[in-house]
């Protein structure tokens, strides 16, 4: 079943009509705190229970599941988790909340903070330096770490999963500190 799809701005005219839109953000807690969909809520993709999350809908979930990332493939592969797991009526929101912003969208502006997407590129670049330079200077062996660093970019590119992004999203820098009564994401 092909995933179904929504632009920013039919998802603007549903909001500006006053219907009930259920907006998952399925990017990391800090990428979402740093800028949002006013009405969506954060569900991170690496925690996400399609089974859980239906069930705290209640009686709407015959309605549209929005889901809804930076630029659309994180969406996308949420959308995958709903479909594999039973779930048919979810909706990707086309281009992300970057799209959605640029549609007009009401967005809510927190901390700033460097992407997911930058942190891989960093990370990837110092290893793939790393392991030259010590290949180098120290022991050819150490070639072995760029080529294992290349080897992951390829499986990324190919399969549309980072590994070295999941790893990321995991770390300290990456989490936001949670209060007594849960996590705070909204800003």
């Amino acid at each position: 079943m092909a995933v179904q799809t929504i632009t920013p701005q039919q998802l603007r005219e549903l909001h500006q009509a006053g219907r009930p839109i259920d907006l998952i953000d399925v990017r990391t807690p800090v990428e979402f705190r740093e800028v949002h969909v006013s009405f969506a809520r954060n569900v991170p993709l690496d925690s996400l229970n399609p089974q859980s999350v239906q069930a705290d809908r209640g009686t709407r979930q015959s309605e549209p599941l929005y889901l809804i990332c930076k630029a659309g493939t994180r969406g996308k592969q949420a959308c995958e988790k709903f479909i594999a797991a039973g779930f048919t009526e979810v909706v990707n929101v086309e281009g992300g909340t970057s799209a959605c912003e640029q549609a007009g969208l009401d967005v809510v502006r927190g901390k700033k903070a460097i992407s997911l997407e930058r942190q891989v590129r960093i990370a990837a670049g110092t290893l793939v330096l790393t392991g030259a330079v010590l290949g180098y200077f120290v022991d050819p062996r150490w070639i072995g770490l760029s080529a294992f660093v290349g080897a992951g970019l390829i499986f990324a590119g190919v399969t549309d999963t980072c590994g070295m992004a999941i790893l990321l999203g995991r770390m300290p820098w990456n989490q936001i500190p949670t209060t007594a009564g849960g996590q705070s994401c909204s800003t």
